[in-house]
């Protein structure tokens, strides 16, 4: 006997409760970010582009709605709503807010409300973590890496990157903001118990550094100079905005997703507007984990991730599935209260 679908209770999960289910567990989280990657690359999710709200008297803010289904073991549907507010950081709140909403993908009802800005810290420094192991070579044994841009993104960047043992040698970092970056080099002294250089201006971190993650809030590309990089580093482009066309130009380029990635002015998007091709292209993530594509160790590597929604499906989903486990969930009775469809006008 087929049963009726019925609707699901409504949850809410709150930034605490999804910070303690992903305490602990980053080798798990890389696990699941790689199998999303693979699913995505296979054909097994939806990820439409995502939608840029901006404000014509704000421009520097903007809210980006980010659609998405996953198949596979996630088999779910939903939408990240996230805020990007760079004037925050001055106030001491982070750039970022975000929620996750997921849906059922036999009723098409909301089934969860997720608190998402650590889920898409943790996506996007799991997804950089990612990257580094499988495309450095030798630069990782080298163990020289650099952090350009030092918020919330750079701290987790950083977690992840430690619990895949990567051997942090020397460890440099540069911000705007002097104070920030001394802030987050006494963290990095604390959490890795080696010291930590400050570097005086972009050229040092960059020469200095055989893994350099860009993690600001960068409008516009501001680091135009190629020569910075003829020692071949691998570059983790999370920021997507710091580096200019010349330089992307004299690089070996590996993307997330390559329609997500060509577009709002993204660097990458600026070198298809300069050269009106993707020749620069060089292949995807999903290319480097199924072996189609060779990192080469001869020249400079940036990795540019746009960060897909289905990412965040799959991480939120297992942040539900772990709360429901532990009974940490909100539900909301009555959330949908209005559940009759109706006969009108039969008898």
């Amino acid at each position: 006997m087929t049963s009726i679908p019925q609707a699901p209770s409504f949850a809410v999960v709150s930034g605490l409760a999804v910070r303690t289910v992903l305490a602990g567990r980053e080798r798990a989280v890389v696990d699941l970010i790689e199998a999303a990657y693979r699913l995505h690359g296979g054909g097994e999710t939806t990820n439409p582009p995502s939608y840029f709200l901006r404000f014509p008297d704000q421009p520097a803010n903007r809210i980006i709605a980010l659609p998405a289904s996953v198949g596979g073991d996630v088999n779910t549907a939903g939408i990240k709503w996230i805020s990007s507010f760079p004037a925050n950081v001055a106030n001491g709140l982070p750039r970022a807010s975000a929620v996750l909403i997921l849906n059922d993908l036999t009723t098409g009802y909301p089934y969860a409300c997720l608190e998402s800005s650590v889920i898409s810290a943790v996506r996007t420094a799991a997804s950089a973590a990612l990257a580094a192991v499988r495309m450095a070579g030798k630069r990782q044994a080298r163990g020289r890496v650099g952090f350009f841009g030092t918020g919330l993104i750079a701290r987790y960047i950083h977690q992840y990157l430690a619990a895949l043992d990567w051997p942090f040698e020397e460890i440099s970092v540069f911000d705007a903001s002097a104070e920030r970056a001394r802030a987050f080099g006494a963290y990095l002294e604390d959490a890795s118990g080696r010291p930590v250089h400050q570097a005086a201006d972009p050229e040092e971190l960059i020469r200095g550094s055989d893994l350099v993650a860009f993690a600001t809030t960068a409008a516009a590309p501001h680091v135009c100079e190629p020569s910075w990089f003829n020692h071949h580093p691998l570059v983790l482009n999370v920021s997507l905005r710091d580096l200019s066309p010349e330089v992307l130009l004299e690089s070996v380029n590996i993307l997330d997703d390559v329609e997500h990635c060509l577009k709002a002015d993204t660097s990458p998007h600026l070198v298809e507007q300069r050269t009106g091709n993707r020749d620069f292209i060089d292949g995807t993530l999903y290319d480097v984990l199924t072996g189609a594509l060779a990192v080469p160790e001869d020249r400079t590597v940036v990795f540019s991730p746009f960060g897909l929604g289905v990412l965040d499906l799959a991480l939120g989903a297992f942040v539900h599935e772990e709360s429901r486990k532990s009974g940490d969930l909100a539900v909301i009775d009555g959330f949908f209260s209005e559940l009759d469809a109706g006969h009108v006008g039969r008898r």
